[in-house]
């Protein structure tokens, strides 16, 4: 499960030892795709129309692939040499696992309203992007292991809009770096955030006030979506709650760090395996149903 969209994979569970064997391709797949869509929206060498043009072409190869068409097609300027056979596979990956084209479909809306929107006004507009940008990829994680329920997709939607956002928080400065920020305008006024201020080396108390209000929230989120990670079996039901733990220590570093993200970012290493074994072994686990369609 991901926290979606705008350069921020780095929840997405690719190759994980901790997925079933039989995922992985499939997941990589997925990865590629959205990777280098994510791509093509960040290349700041290229025009706004020229990274549009480009993302337009993915989505035509998207539902190419999606009506099992096969045929071969070179690669055009500026997509990658191996985009037929990422294409070959995630055709087979969305016959097999019954991907519906709409999710990979918001996943490209969210890319190109990465290339022309740079400013959210309200926590509504944000959760949007987000329900584009991060929330289909956990819906397709769920799809390829098996999943088909509604409350699976609530809870996933959760977490990965959690995710999604603490990526967010992370990586204030680096977004405002590229032009963009992401905490919402209305927020920004409540607190009399300066926006210019994220240029500068140290957090203000305003922007103190709101990261740990918007860290708030979001640790609501991922409480919101906890019981999908118990609602799973297998090595996926680690694999989420490894993934779910991961945001949560984030925003625990971001906290600890006085909300403080500008010269530091806080990020999990190998130090913190230790942490993530007792955790998993404590984990008090909720017992949701959900429905499997092998």
């Amino acid at each position: 499960m991901v926290g979606g969209t705008a350069a921020h994979y780095e929840n997405f569970p690719v190759a994980s030892i901790l997925l079933p064997p039989a995922m992985r391709s499939h997941i990589a797949a997925v990865y590629a795709f959205a990777r280098t869509a994510d791509d093509f929206a960040d290349e700041g060498q290229l025009s706004h129309a020229r990274r549009l043009d480009l993302l337009e072409g993915w989505r035509e190869r998207l539902h190419a692939a999606a009506r099992g068409e096969t045929a071969i097609r070179p690669p055009r300027t500026g997509e990658p040499p191996d985009t037929q056979s990422l294409f070959l596979q995630l055709a087979t990956t969305m016959r097999v696992s019954l991907l519906p084209v709409e999710l990979f479909d918001a996943l490209l809306s969210a890319f190109r309203q990465d290339v022309t929107v740079h400013r959210y006004a309200t926590w509504t507009e944000l959760l949007d992007y987000c329900s584009r940008s991060a929330n289909p990829v956990g819906r397709i994680v769920l799809r390829v292991a098996g999943y088909r329920d509604p409350r699976l997709d609530q809870w996933s939607d959760a977490v990965c809009t959690a995710l999604q956002l603490t990526n967010f928080w992370q990586d204030l400065r680096v977004d405002y770096s590229r032009g963009r920020i992401y905490v919402p305008a209305d927020d920004m006024r409540a607190h009399h955030a300066d926006e210019a201020s994220l240029s500068g080396t140290r957090m203000t108390e305003e922007w103190r006030q709101l990261a740990a209000e918007l860290v708030s929230r979001t640790r609501q989120l991922f409480q919101d979506g906890r019981p999908v990670c118990d609602a799973v079996r297998g090595r996926l039901r680690l694999e989420l709650r490894a993934t779910w733990l991961g945001g949560m220590r984030i925003l625990d570093r971001i906290e600890a760090a006085g909300f403080d993200t500008l010269l530091r970012r806080p990020v999990i290493g190998s130090s913190d395996l230790p942490w993530f074994v007792w955790r998993t072994l404590t984990w008090r686990a909720s017992r949701p149903r959900a429905v499997i369609i092998a």
